[in-house]
């Protein structure tokens, strides 16, 4: 099933959202922001640092429920963080198993970790290893239970170019052989265009829907002049947000 004609599978509509910093006034973070994420689909979220992303990321993971509007979809949804955030005194297996419902830890998941280079990985403990196998570990760890929505809070975000393109490859590849969603929170526009199918692009806070930016053209055959043309127009379009 193509993502164009695929159904919706996570539904965010936000309508305010409002904190108190300690010790002063409120702020609202988020406002009038709404957008669906069909199945098969890699969708970007784009915005200026501050602008409220991480927050919206926050409400559609549950993890803050003091907001007006509504969310459905998102009990099935797999998170990374940015940071890999792993058990240290675990080995990689049991930091993925955790991450598991109890009833299902004892599930097999060579597929898993065969997919994502991890099987001589299984017994060493996070610091035996690389941040960019620990974003493995994360990521290993975010698809044990096959969500059919993986949330991505900038997950590529200080490593290496090479280490950000196998992770990038791995996501990309997961999608085209499970048909799961993803919703990437990034700042890397090249990287943005370089994998989704759709940006949404937001306002300075309170974080605001301003476009919501099909890419078209199929990610295999996308190559460097047409990203660089494509980054060139979204630029001229939406310079508070887009930089050459």
């Amino acid at each position: 099933m193509s993502a164009a004609g695929a159904e919706s599978v996570l539904h965010v509509a936000i309508d305010s959202k409002w904190y108190r910093p300690r010790g002063g006034e409120p702020v609202e973070a988020v406002r009038d922001l709404a957008f669906s994420i069909r199945a098969g689909e890699i969708v970007c979220l784009i915005g200026p640092s501050g602008a409220g992303k991480t927050t919206t990321l926050r409400i559609l993971l549950g993890l803050d429920t003091a907001f007006e509007g509504r969310v459905a979809g998102a009990e099935q949804a797999g998170i990374v963080f940015q940071e890999p955030r792993l058990l240290p005194w675990r080995s990689v297996e049991h930091n993925v198993r955790l991450g598991l419902p109890r009833e299902r830890r004892g599930r097999d998941l060579d597929g898993l970790f065969g997919r994502l280079g991890l099987m001589a990985w299984r017994g060493s403990y996070p610091k035996a290893l690389s941040l960019g196998m620990q974003r493995r570990v994360a990521l290993a760890r975010a698809l044990a239970d096959a969500p059919r929505v993986l949330v991505l809070d900038e997950p590529f975000v200080s490593l290496d170019d090479t280490a950000a393109a196998e992770l990038r490859s791995l996501v990309v590849d997961t999608v085209d052989q499970t048909d799961m969603s993803v919703l990437m929170v990034t700042h890397n526009v090249a990287e943005a265009i370089e994998i989704a199918d759709r940006l949404l692009l937001v306002s300075r806070r309170p974080a605001s829907l301003i476009a919501d930016v099909p890419l078209a053209r199929p990610r295999r055959t996308r190559d460097r002049a047409w990203a660089e043309a494509t980054r060139s127009a979204l630029a001229a379009d939406y310079p508070d947000i887009i930089a050459l």
